[in-house]
C-alpha cells in the first residue's frame, strides 16, 4: 500500500483529524541509517510523527523535530514538509532489547523517559517557531500529546506504531493525530478520549491492510467524517555535492588549503541518508580560487 496522509475534519469542524500509512517512507529510512528493530520503532515513529505535522503546515513552511532522551538511542532528529517530504536519523541506530512485558518493542527503553522534546518551525517569517516539553514517557506518541498541549495549547491525541519483521525490516508504520478545535466542549472531549482508549494498536490495523481512510472511520464509528486532502509522504534528502561545494566555499581560503595540503581532498557524509561525497584536491583548488 502506498504511503500517504489524509486530512479530514469531524463533528462538524470541531475535530481535526490527521492518518497516516508511512511503511515504504519508514523502510527506507532504516535501510538508509541500519537501525536495528527498537531503533527503527523510535525513528519510525517520530518519522511519522512529523509528517503529519508538515501536513499541518503551508506553502514552502518547514518543521525540524528533535526527541533527545537519557536512553542509549540518543537523539532522534527529523525535518519535514508541507508537500510530503520527511527525512531524518538516530545518533545510535544499533539499539535493541527484547520486548517489553506488553510484547511490544521497548521504545521507552531506548529514547528513555527524561530529556526534551524540541519543535522548530519555518513559517516564512523574521522568527522561528519554536517549542519544547519535556519528555514525560519515552513512547513518543504520549510525548508529542504533551507537546501539543502544553506548547501549542491544542487538546491532542497523537498515535503512531511500527511493526518490525525478524530482519528488522519494516512490516507496518503509520500513525494519527486527532486535536479539538476551539469551542469543542468537554463532552465531546470525553466522547473521543473513550474512544481513543479502547482503539486498536495502529500498527496492527496497517498490517491487517487498513488504509487512512478506515482508521479513521474505525475511530470515528457512524459519525460523518469530511476528507479534505490526500497527500503523498515519501523519504527525501536535501544533500548534494552543490551543498558541500556552497558548505566549503564558507571557510576560509588557508582552511581549504589546509585540505588540500593534508588530505588531498575531502569528503563529508550526509547524517540523514548517509550519501558520501567527495571533492578531488583539483574541486577544491577550484573552490579555492573562486574565493581569491
Amino acid at each position: 500500500m502506498q504511503d500517504y496522509i489524509v486530512k479530514s475534519t469531524v463533528y462538524d469542524g470541531m475535530v481535526r483529524a490527521y492518518a497516516a500509512i508511512t511503511t515504504e517512507m519508514v523502510e527506507e529510512a532504516r535501510r538508509k541509517q541500519d537501525t536495528w528493530a527498537t531503533a527503527s520503532a523510535a525513528m519510525g515513529r517520530t518519522l511519522t510523527i512529523t509528517s503529519m505535522m508538515g501536513a499541518m503546515l503551508k506553502g514552502e513552511d518547514t518543521i525540524t523535530v528533535k526527541v533527545e532522551g537519557d536512553g542509549p538511542l540518543g537523539a532522534v532528529i527529523a525535518d519535514g514538509n508541507a508537500k510530503g517530504t520527511v527525512r531524518g536519523y538516530v545518533i545510535n541506530p544499533h539499539v535493541d532489547f527484547p520486548l517489553n512485558a506488553k510484547g511490544k518493542l521497548d521504545v521507552r527503553r531506548a529514547v528513555g523517559n527524561e530529556g526534551t522534546v524540541s519543535v522548530v518551525k519555518d513559517l516564512g517569517l523574521k522568527d522561528y517557531f519554536t517549542g519544547q516539553v519535556p519528555i514525560v514517557s519515552g513512547e513518543i506518541s504520549e510525548d508529542f500529546t504533551y507537546y501539543f498541549a502544553t506548547s501549542e495549547q491544542i487538546p491532542s491525541a497523537v498515535g503512531a506504531g511500527v511493526l518490525v519483521n525478524p530482519d528488522h525490516s519494516v512490516l507496518a508504520a503509520g500513525g494519527f493525530i486527532i486535536q479539538l478545535m476551539p469551542g469543542a466542549d468537554d463532552v465531546l472531549a470525553k466522547r473521543l478520549e473513550q474512544r481513543i482508549e479502547q482503539f486498536p494498536q495502529i500498527s496492527a490495523l496497517i498490517q491487517e491492510g487498513n488504509n487512512p481512510e478506515q482508521i479513521l472511520e474505525r475511530l470515528f464509528g457512524d459519525e460523518k467524517i469530511n476528507m479534505h486532502e490526500k497527500m503523498p509522504v515519501r523519504f527525501a534528502c536535501k544533500c548534494s555535492k552543490e551543498r558541500m561545494e556552497n558548505a566549503i566555499k564558507g571557510l576560509g581560503k588557508e582552511e581549504i588549503e589546509q585540505m588540500i595540503v593534508e588530505d588531498h581532498g575531502a569528503e563529508a557524509t550526509c547524517h540523514f541518508c548517509n550519501e558520501v561525497y567527495h571533492l578531488t584536491e583539483a574541486e577544491l583548488r577550484a573552490l579555492k580560487e573562486e574565493k581569491m
